[in-house]
């Protein structure tokens, strides 16, 4: 069973998120600002963070700031009110694997609590396999079926790596951009779609997966569709 720490300093937000995990499964230990919070992880090993931002005495962005800064890379889901694009820039710089404005669905917040499991025990394996295909962290590789090794430059795999993470779900270039680019750059969203048609050109007879275009909204991979003389 998978530990979640809540930190919420609002005490009905707080029961509520408690319950809901606790009905999907999980248990939950609740703190009521970011220093309690990292007493608790002195003391307890917790699997994911669910955390609110506007909190006294440490708020969620100081939290996560200090987290980050020794080390620890236990997946957060910031889940709060404010919803302005610049906060929600400034969360993932800081180094949040997810944000969510309130009020939440809740079965939407556990799908993405779940997401961010998922793809913690993939990184923390440093391997993902996906069909015959495997992409490896450490080296920047992907094995194909037949054994070929394709090396690739770090934005490239990072990308890669981070849409098959999460087959199906579809990402914003903003989105790839605040968490694979270094936001201060003057690089733009047209980055994205440079490195996705080097993706396509490299893995274009690839019988594992695919990237497609969401006309309007972005870009997601997917496994590829097998026809009937495969």
């Amino acid at each position: 069973m998978f530990t979640i720490l809540v930190a919420e300093d609002d005490p009905h937000a707080r029961r509520l998120m408690e319950t809901v995990l606790t009905r999907g499964g999980y248990t939950a230990i609740c703190a009521r600002d970011g220093v309690e919070a990292l007493e608790i992880l002195d003391s307890k090993h917790v699997d994911a963070i669910l955390l609110d931002v506007m909190m006294p005495r440490m708020d969620g962005y100081e939290f996560l700031s200090t987290l980050r800064a020794a080390d620890d890379r236990t997946p957060v889901l910031i889940v709060t009110a404010k919803e302005d694009a610049r906060d929600k820039h400034l969360g993932f710089r800081l180094g949040t694997d997810d944000y969510m404005v309130k009020p939440v669905d809740e079965e939407e917040m556990l799908l993405r609590l779940a997401a961010l499991l998922r793809r913690s025990k993939i990184a923390n394996e440093h391997r993902l396999t996906v069909g015959a295909s495997v992409l490896d962290w450490d080296a920047m590789t992907v094995t194909d079926g037949e054994g070929n090794v394709h090396s690739l430059p770090n934005k490239e795999f990072s990308l890669l790596f981070k849409l098959l993470s999460y087959q199906g779900r579809i990402f914003t270039r903003r989105q790839l951009m605040d968490e694979l680019w270094d936001m201060d750059s003057d690089t733009d969203e047209r980055t994205v779609d440079v490195h996705v048609n080097r993706l396509r050109d490299r893995f274009r007879d690839s019988p594992d997966f695919e990237i497609i275009t969401v006309r309007g909204l972005g870009y997601k991979a997917e496994p590829k569709q097998k026809t009937d003389r495969q």
